[in-house]
């Protein structure tokens, strides 16, 4: 095979001003299990598939600069869709206006101050979201990633080009199809530690699959609406699921175990529930989301005391 052959097209896209690839793609990543993605300090490797068939996207940022190459049937559909993915089209302005910015706490200006890098992606891929956000239902994150993990590595295909292009990390996965994933026999369910519960969500929701792709042409609101139509999809997992999809800027994962105690304990130093959480993102609504990932990346850590989520073992059930 020629040189030529193991090389996909680029494309560069300009930055259009501060950017980081760890900050802007981590989000997508579902733990250090997740092999359908791999972020370094030079750059990025994506493996996913499209409406023509798998892909595999390579990325590298310098300067100002965000060079794309793609290998796989999927290729020019990926590209179509790079700008989005990488969080080119993601708007900060409104979140920077003086007067908004004034409105917020110190620790939030400060850390979008220390971190104008980042940039909120839009994948497009209603079902790639969905799947992981299920597992993680009233789980830990370990479990959920732990059992994620071992569903893509058994029944994940390779990347295009792995093994031909040097620089395509080993073992780089494409997370299965809709159709993969409905044939996955109830018992590998229960082998990754994934209760009857969460697998039956994912299956009612995969016999939508082709509706739920459309979704990704609606507002993130409209979306993250039609998805709770499914039974097992409620307000967290749809709001997990447009973060990723539709660089959503405002929903907030109500219902996650920790979120809202970080958010009382960051902003008004004590903890509180999902209202009150709610009740003190209120002033800054079409842009909470945003405001809790800054707070994130403040440093800001809440007091480690209460009780712990247990993990479950649904294999031995």
């Amino acid at each position: 095979m020629s040189a030529a052959a193991t090389t996909g097209p680029a494309t560069a896209f300009d930055a259009g001003g501060p950017y980081s690839l760890a900050q802007t793609l981590g989000i997508i990543g579902r733990g250090p299990g997740d092999r359908t993605i791999t972020l370094s300090p030079g750059g990025a490797w994506l493996a996913f598939n499209t409406p023509d068939g798998p892909a595999t996207l390579g990325i590298t940022h310098h300067g100002g600069e965000l060079l794309v190459r793609c290998w796989g049937p999927g290729s020019e559909h990926a590209l179509a869709g790079a700008p989005a993915l990488l969080g080119l089209n993601d708007d900060w302005s409104g979140f920077d206006d003086p007067a908004f910015a004034a409105s917020l706490p110190h620790r939030v200006r400060e850390a979008r101050r220390r971190h104008p890098a980042l940039r909120l992606p839009s994948t497009g891929r209603v079902v790639d979201a969905l799947v992981p956000a299920i597992l993680e239902q009233k789980v830990t994150s370990l479990e959920a990633h732990r059992g994620y993990a071992t569903l893509l590595r058994k029944f994940g295909s390779p990347a295009p080009g792995a093994g031909l292009h040097p620089d395509i990390p080993p073992g780089l996965l494409v997370a299965p199809t809709p159709a993969q994933w409905a044939a996955v026999p109830s018992w590998e369910w229960h082998k990754a530690g994934v209760g009857p519960q969460r697998s039956a969500t994912v299956q009612r929701m995969l016999r939508s699959a082709s509706g739920l792709e459309r979704l990704a042409r609606l507002t993130a609101e409209e979306a993250g609406r039609k998805m709770q139509a499914i039974p097992g999809i409620g307000m967290w997992t749809a709001a997990e699921a447009t973060q990723r999809t539709h660089g959503d800027a405002d929903q907030v994962a109500v219902g996650d175990y920790h979120l809202a105690a970080y958010v009382g304990w960051a902003l008004a130093g004590r903890p509180v529930d999902d209202a009150g959480m709610l009740k003190l993102l209120e002033p800054w609504r079409g842009q909470r989301q945003r405001v809790v990932r800054m707070l994130q990346l403040s440093g800001f850590r809440k007091p480690a005391f209460g009780p712990r989520m247990a993990i479950q073992d649904h294999r031995r059930h």
